[in-house]
């Protein structure tokens, strides 16, 4: 599938919030979270676009935990916000299940795939995920280390974080020799 016209749209809001950040002196935040970072599921030089990647080391499910709770202190996350479907508001309708799997699904495969160094097999026997859905996985965190590479740093809250602690080649004839 094309997302020319998608990466366009995250592209120029990018570059109003780094204009901004040049106006005012202010950093600009990243939002992609560990789970978006592992997939490639963001834009280069659009919503990767900022200088510090506050959540880019925690798992999508855990960012939402994160919210619900934070909004128990006092409600600064709009409600819609977590209860409608993940999207990357790209195009109308769009969902991110229409490109990936289930979010409980996915941060259990990359969980064990990055964090445990577990081969496909082993993780669809713990996680009941089919080895195509799996390996359609490991090709993604293979094929996007270019991303990561280029990504603003964050975080650390793991043992495996993207950058100093996971590192792969970014050609893209890398196979990965683990079981992907």
């Amino acid at each position: 599938r094309d997302a020319t016209e998608e990466n366009i749209q995250a592209r120029v809001r990018g570059v109003l919030l780094m204009a901004l950040s040049n106006k005012t002196g202010k950093l600009v935040l990243t939002t992609g979270n560990k789970t978006e970072m592992a997939v490639g599921y963001a834009t280069l030089y659009g919503d990767m676009a900022g200088g510090f990647a506050v959540i880019k080391d925690v798992p999508k499910l855990l960012v939402y935990k994160l919210s619900h709770y934070r909004n128990t202190l006092s409600a600064v996350i709009p409600e819609r916000v977590l209860t409608r479907a993940p999207s990357a508001e790209l195009r109308p309708n769009q969902t991110d299940q229409d490109s990936l799997p289930p979010y409980d699904m996915l941060d259990a495969i990359l969980e064990l795939y990055i964090e445990q160094d577990r081969s496909a097999e082993d993780i669809a026997r713990a996680t009941g995920a089919s080895l195509k859905t799996i390996r359609e996985v490991i090709a993604m965190v293979t094929r996007n280390e270019y991303k990561r590479r280029q990504a603003a740093p964050g975080v650390r809250i793991s043992q495996r974080a993207f950058g100093r602690d996971r590192r792969y080649p970014i050609t893209s004839g890398f196979k990965e020799p683990r079981g992907g």
